[in-house]
């Protein structure tokens, strides 16, 4: 894989001593946050680790709309000491192997797995974790093949693969953006799109460019935020988007319009708002409602913050389950939101360093290292509207 100015590759995982089912770290998700944070293990002297998915190397960006693309650029800027926005270890760009300033889920995906080559992370795939119980000063894992244990856990299983689909009365009679395979193949001229986010205002891009009409309604104003935090306001990218001449012809927006109910008469959909107008269509409206997330599946191994995500130390460890570990968009620490790759890439680091530390291994190089690159993320002090890189 053409990488640039990138780390030595690391070595394969080698077997603990104590039981070839046993290791230091299992990592579970093998897409943006689970790959980036077995690099950062080995990076910091961590080997006897293993990479756990339920499917295939990078199967949720794979699984996006044909049509989707990152909203953040890729460019090829490490040989300035800058890493590219859409990386997820250091010394590699994106954009300088694909050629490709906003990738597609599949580019993306392929990408991943040839992350997972260079490195030669050691990777279980096709493996579905079906319980995670805590025994003593270890995790025992019970999957699909088998039973597995190990020290520390990373969770990193994402949340694409798991859609808001509720909200509202009759919420599941919409479809969900994450299960649309390609906008240009939808039957229907006439969408109503329920969530104005990233991917209500993507959905509504590509149906208009395919000349259908398209509504969209959420209970905010993403389009007319004016916070420069992208976990509120709207991409540059997605800005410019819609200044183009057919989402200005065919896109109409409705701002501050929660949706109360969704029902079927007659073949012909009824949305209703919080201010009981009544918006017709016979197409089945759109959820861009956002993603649950994955770590509802590990509940029991974290304390509850206020909003629901779990609640994380300093090393966004478990509270109440020494060595359980959170990496990906579920991250929270105060107000601040780690929901984008470039957010929470910058606590891999932090988790790597405090695992192996817990192992006895020195961490002093590879910290340096880490934050020279922005990737070691330890001060959430600096981390505000403004902060370039939070």
């Amino acid at each position: 894989m053409a990488t640039e100015d990138s780390e030595d590759k690391v070595g394969k995982n080698n077997a603990s001593e104590e039981s070839p089912d046993t290791f230091d770290v299992i990592i579970i998700g093998a897409g943006a946050a689970g790959v980036g944070a077995a690099i950062a293990l080995a990076h910091a002297g961590v080997e006897d680790f293993l990479l756990v998915d339920r499917d295939v190397v990078g199967s949720s960006f794979a699984s996006w709309p044909k049509e989707t693309r990152f909203i953040t650029p890729s460019f090829p800027s490490n040989s300035i000491g800058m890493l590219d926005l859409n990386s997820i270890a250091i010394g590699i760009s994106p954009a300088f192997s694909m050629k490709v300033e906003h990738p597609n889920g599949a580019q993306y995906a392929s990408h991943l797995q040839d992350l997972a080559d260079y490195f030669e992370l050691p990777i279980s795939e096709n493996t579905d974790v079906e319980e995670i119980q805590k025994i003593d000063q270890m995790f025992h894992i019970t999957t699909s093949n088998g039973m597995v244990k190990a020290k520390n856990i990373i969770w990193a299983a994402g949340e694409f693969q798991y859609p808001r689909l509720s909200g509202f009365v009759g919420s599941e009679l919409c479809r969900h953006t994450a299960s649309v395979t390609e906008y240009s193949n939808l039957p229907g001229d006439d969408f109503i799109i329920i969530g104005g986010y990233e991917s209500g205002i993507d959905a509504a891009y590509h149906l208009a460019r395919c000349d259908k009409k398209v509504r969209v309604f959420d209970k905010n104003s993403p389009w007319g935020e004016g916070s420069s935090d992208p976990s509120i306001s709207l991409a540059t990218f997605t800005f410019e988007r819609m200044l183009d001449p057919s989402f200005e012809s065919n896109v109409e927006l409705f701002s501050d319009s929660a949706i109360k109910s969704v029902t079927l008469v007659e073949e012909i959909y009824h949305v209703t708002t919080s201010e009981n107008e009544v918006f017709k269509s016979k197409v089945k409206p759109l959820l861009a409602s956002g993603f649950e997330g994955s770590h509802k599946f590990v509940s029991h191994l974290f304390e509850k913050r206020d909003d629901g995500f779990p609640l994380l130390s300093d090393q966004d460890e478990s509270t109440i389950a020494p060595g359980m570990y959170l990496c990906g968009p579920s991250v929270r620490h105060d107000n601040h939101d780690f929901c984008f790759i470039f957010k929470y890439r910058q606590r891999f680091g932090v988790v790597a360093e405090s695992i192996a530390s817990s192992l006895g291994i020195e961490t002093e190089e590879f910290v340096e290292a880490y934050r020279g690159w922005g990737m070691f993320l330890d001060d959430l002090s600096c981390c505000g509207q403004e902060c370039l890189t939070c």
